[in-house]
């Protein structure tokens, strides 16, 4: 038996299975698209290597035997197995089912990877993703890790980027967050050195937001926010921006999500740049087909 599953082709399942349903060789052999001579051969061999008779034949056709019905059943599963083998390695390498592992900053992944992953999921509605959000050196770290299969961060002066895929993103732009009810809500745009006394919750330090706010605040001559609550969570920010006139530094993609009824963005001058953010995928590590589509969308957003 070991040697003739290790012959049987999907083929002669279907073979087998037309045998069953139309009682009659000649007419599976041609649903078959063989010869009757071919099939009677391949059920010959079926029966020989099983050592029982599958179907009686008579006046009125091929009936299975009960021997014959258990294969034919057993022949329908495993022919469906192969295709349903086919048709997910197929999405797999369409890029239509499979897992994606993305990373960003909190601006991008607002901006970028959220809608280039709804638009993905349009035509590849069974992708399994997860995103992360965390701060440039974790999604690094985690990318070098085989964690992501790629991130949208920024890449340290100091980090060395001959392991990366470097694609450049968006400049990015700081706006204020303040609640609704602040007290300089409404008001015409203000510099910075009136803003630089109130309460502020910001990144630690040494994060590329909160290092552009130090140094727009520098550069005119007024000494940084000396009351600041470091916190990169936005649910901790959210909840200090509702009950205080703290000022929460945000990219300006972040700020467009969150400004409604409870937020407002305050103007100020002059304004306030971040360091550039990449797409990066490592050289070593080729991303799979989903992770591709994705990336590709992401990177017609970025051309767009």
């Amino acid at each position: 038996m070991d040697d003739l599953l290790r012959r049987l082709k999907p083929s002669h399942l279907a073979l087998l299975e037309r045998i069953a349903e139309t009682g009659k060789l000649q007419t599976a052999a041609a649903l078959s698209g063989m010869s009757q001579p071919a099939a009677s051969r391949i059920l010959h061999d079926m029966e020989a290597g099983l050592d029982v008779a599958l179907f009686e034949r008579g006046p009125k056709g091929m009936v299975p035997t009960a021997a014959g019905t258990v294969v034919a059943r057993h022949a329908g599963l495993i022919r469906q197995g192969y295709e349903g083998l086919g048709d997910e390695i197929a999405a797999l390498r369409a890029g239509r089912t499979g897992s994606v592992r993305a990373g960003a900053v909190t601006g991008p992944a607002v901006a970028l990877l959220v809608p280039a992953i709804q638009t993905v999921r349009q035509s590849a509605p069974q992708l399994d993703v997860s995103i992360d959000v965390a701060p440039s050196a974790e999604l690094l770290r985690g990318l070098e890790e085989r964690r992501f299969d790629f991130v949208i961060a920024r890449l340290p002066p100091e980090q060395d980027s001959a392991p990366y895929h470097l694609r450049p993103a968006r400049p990015e732009i700081i706006s204020l967050l303040v609640r609704r009810a602040h007290p300089l809500a409404g008001l015409g745009p203000q510099p910075l050195s009136r803003l630089a006394d109130h309460d502020w919750i910001m990144q630690e330090r040494g994060s590329p937001v909160r290092q552009a706010v130090e140094a727009a605040f520098l550069a005119g001559a007024t000494a940084a926010p000396g009351r600041v609550t470091n916190s990169s969570s936005l649910l901790v920010m959210l909840a200090m921006l509702q009950t205080s006139d703290a000022i929460a530094p945000v990219t300006d993609e972040v700020a467009q999500l969150l400004r409604g009824p409870g937020h407002a963005t305050l103007p100020f001058e002059p304004a306030i740049h971040v360091s550039p953010c990449y797409l990066i995928t490592l050289r070593s590590a080729p991303a799979s087909s989903a992770a591709q589509r994705v990336i590709a969308e992401v990177t017609r957003r970025l051309g767009a």
